[in-house]
């Protein structure tokens, strides 16, 4: 097994955000080569992931899984097979219970056979969702047996559980073998609520860590309002929310799955999805979480930091609520005695050095904006 792949939060792109049930082969042909032209392969978005939608409604004679053929005419095997000569990995969808959320057949008692399919097929991370679950069994239960059928196949899959935060699985999902676990409702192309999820994921930080991260679902950076999926589409955010939600999930070490057209992305979309520096912070090689200091009596203004391996921390100022807001961060509240009180500080957004501050450092933010420093003790 490539223990390195797990280790940290995946990266790579998701059909569902914007196409729901829209999804074809030649879709996903396209989506593979704008993964590799705009750069994004490169970066580190490796995942080409087919959602909900892609299978025929019934399994054949035989019990198997079937790919819709007029949406996958070339079958799942050959849809891997692009995907994998253009040096990305190959993701797909199923369920605990016996539908998927859309419908479709899901994989309660086939688990092992479902998995030695994916396998076959080629495929590098699966999405198991929570839908139709039978009511006399727990999600745990459930998604371990899934978990120790892929394990059998003998091919590396990045299992992603889709719990929705129920159950407490941040308690669980470890230990039950998943390699991230989602934590929230379903995400909608909304600044409320990017906020929403955000806020309620503070508290949990702690239970996010290396091999098993907590994903705060798929990113919503540069839909704009756009797409064919009614369950998502809320009128989308500004370029500031937008930024504000990237940064967001890359400090709290979620997994950043992109949900947006990447085929017509925006020089905007292409700077926040392509910040190498918040990326970095992402996928630092410790994984550790971060943690959230409140400056004020307010929730929604608030500091994330985070220890990375080279010693440095990730500071994001985050100003969620609708007024503007100075906030200012006491560098005693990172820990940090009276006689060491100095840091020196990279905007990692504006990508340029800001030099000493000693003490403290305060930031004037609009509403639904932030910023985001690498910040090195001086010594």
């Amino acid at each position: 097994m490539n223990m390195e792949q797990y280790s940290l939060p995946a990266m790579g792109w998701n059909s569902w955000n914007t196409f729901g049930h829209a999804i074809h082969e030649n879709l996903i042909y396209q989506i593979a080569d704008a993964m590799v032209s705009e750069g994004l392969r490169d970066l580190g978005y490796k995942y080409v992931i087919i959602d909900d939608c892609w299978s025929k409604k019934e399994r054949d004679e035989q019990g198997f899984l079937q790919a819709d053929p007029q949406k996958f005419p070339s079958g799942m095997k050959a849809v891997a097979d692009y995907i994998h000569e253009r040096g990305l990995k190959f993701g797909m969808y199923s369920c605990c219970g016996d539908k998927t959320c859309a419908g479709y057949p899901g994989s309660f008692e086939h688990e092992f056979q479902d998995a030695e399919t994916f396998a076959q097929w080629g495929v590098d991370y699966l999405k198991y969702d929570n839908c139709y679950k039978p009511a006399n069994q727990t999600s745990a239960s459930l998604m371990r047996r899934m978990a120790m059928a892929l394990r059998q196949t003998g091919r590396d899959i990045h299992y992603a559980v889709c719990q929705w935060g129920t159950e407490d699985v941040e308690t669980w999902a470890r230990s039950a073998g998943a390699h991230s676990y989602r934590s929230t409702i379903d995400i909608q192309d909304s600044w409320r609520s990017v906020r929403n999820i955000a806020m309620s994921q503070f508290s949990k930080q702690g239970y996010n860590a290396s091999f098993c991260h907590n994903d705060m679902d798929m990113l919503v950076v540069g839909m704009y309002g756009k797409g064919s999926n009614p369950d998502v589409i809320r009128g989308g955010c500004s370029d500031a929310e937008y930024q504000t939600h990237f940064a967001l999930w890359a400090l709290m070490g979620s997994p950043l799955i992109i949900g947006c057209d990447v085929r017509q992305m925006n020089a905007n979309t292409k700077n926040i999805l392509g910040n190498e520096e918040l990326i970095a912070m992402n996928q630092d090689p410790e994984g550790r979480s971060a943690f959230a200091i409140q400056t004020t009596y307010r929730d929604d203004q608030i500091v994330l930091a985070k220890l990375l391996s080279d010693g440095s921390f990730a500071l994001g100022y985050f100003n969620l609520s609708d007024q503007p807001a100075n906030i200012t961060l006491n560098f005693r509240l990172l820990g940090l005695p009276e006689e060491i009180n100095e840091f020196y500080m990279r905007d990692c957004i504006g990508h340029r050095d800001i030099g000493k501050a000693k003490r403290s450092y305060t930031v004037k933010l609009f509403p639904h904006s932030c910023r985001v420093f690498r910040a090195r003790i001086a010594l």
